[in-house]
This record gives C-alpha cells, sequence and structure tokens, in this order.
C-alpha cells in the first residue's frame, strides 16, 4: 500500500486546508471545505482530482466550500452525524467509534464535543494520522462554542491516548497567539523561546 500524500495551505485569513492523496488509486480527500479557491489551486498544482470530503464540524468556515466542490467534481462528503443537518452536501454520516475504508486505509471516527456539540476527527491508525479541526491546535485547544470546558477536557483525553508519533493536522493558524497567550500564564524561558521560534518560522513563511 502506497503512502497516503498530503497538501497543507493556507485559506480564508487563518484556516489551514489540507488534501489527502492515495497515489495507487488517484483518490483525494479535502478535510473540511474552507474555501473553493485555494483547494481548487492546491489540486491544480499537484495534479490531483478531488473525490471525497471529510467534514469535522458545522462552522462556516469548514463547510463553505462543500457545494461548490461536490456539484464540480462529485465529491462524496462525510460528516458528523449529529450535525447532519447543518452538514452541506452531505453523503454519509458517522459517529464515535465508526470506521470506514478511504482507498484502502482505515479510517477511524472520534468524536471530540467541546468546540462543537457533534465534532468529530478523523483517525488514520495505519498511518499515524490525525486530521483534528477545532478540537485540538499547537499549544492550544478550540474555543468552546457549544460544550463545557469538561467536554472539551475529555475529548482531549480521547486523543492523548494515541500512539506519540501520530502526525496531527489542526485547523487553524493560532500558534503564535496561543504561545503569547501561554507565556501569560507562564513566562518560563522555554515558553519565551518557543514564541521567539514561532516569530522566526512566520517571518521565514
Amino acid at each position: 500500500m502506497a503512502r497516503l500524500e498530503i497538501e497543507l495551505f493556507r485559506a480564508r485569513s487563518d484556516n489551514f486546508g489540507v488534501l489527502v492523496h492515495d497515489p495507487e488509486s488517484g483518490r483525494t480527500t479535502s478535510i473540511d471545505a474552507p474555501e473553493e479557491q485555494p483547494i481548487l489551486d492546491a489540486l491544480a498544482r499537484r495534479g490531483w482530482t478531488l473525490t471525497d470530503i471529510f467534514t469535522t464540524h458545522h462552522h462556516q468556515d469548514h463547510v463553505e466550500a462543500n457545494l461548490a466542490l461536490k456539484q464540480r467534481f462529485g465529491a462524496t462528503v462525510t460528516g458528523p452525524v449529529h450535525e447532519a443537518d447543518r452538514i452541506p452536501g452531505i453523503d454519509r454520516r458517522v459517529g464515535d467509534g465508526d470506521r470506514f475504508d478511504f482507498a484502502g486505509h482505515a479510517v477511524e471516527v472520534i468524536e471530540t464535543p467541546g468546540h462543537t456539540a457533534g465534532h468529530i476527527c478523523y483517525h488514520l491508525p495505519g498511518d499515524r494520522l490525525l486530521f483534528a479541526a477545532d478540537t485540538l491546535f499547537a499549544l492550544g485547544c478550540g474555543r468552546l462554542f457549544e460544550r463545557p470546558a469538561r467536554d472539551m477536557w475529555a475529548s482531549l483525553s480521547k486523543l492523548l491516548g494515541l500512539p506519540d508519533d501520530t502526525e496531527v493536522y489542526f485547523g487553524h493558524e493560532y500558534t503564535l497567539s496561543n504561545a503569547k497567550f501561554a507565556v501569560t500564564v507562564d513566562p518560563g524561558a522555554a515558553l519565551r523561546a518557543r514564541v521567539e521560534q514561532i516569530e522566526a518560522m512566520l517571518a521565514a513563511g
């Protein structure tokens, strides 16, 4: 089985777009669909054709391009069962513990309520990949809009149980703002050095 290829790019003001491609089958999924044009540009850059959209939650900045991409490519939209009525174009509803196949790669659904009531993450255990969207960020977690902190804590605890070598992709670039907030809580040398490192990386593009 070929290794999955991943294309990471920016969309909207601070979203990450993520395309996951299986070179053997040619199937390509977009993790959420924050904005149509950056996704089209990324597909064209790699010469890929979109076949799937894996939606994590109902917020507009994650589903905005669902219908346009579905109309253009005939992509199958998978999304959280508990938010199905708010996911444009949804074809397949999935919940906690569900498993399905993506081009021979097992995909496991992890329900992570907190940011929204029905938020889900997509875990590919055989590929050591987690697509966490707005549950988990570098140096932070998603804002609590629909569920209390105890639910987010339970969700993060689930993710903590994944293997340490899991590669995590999240939905927004909040790293610098999260780091600066963390320094106000713990102004230690390690965090201050991390802020400087992040600023240098962002400046370098």
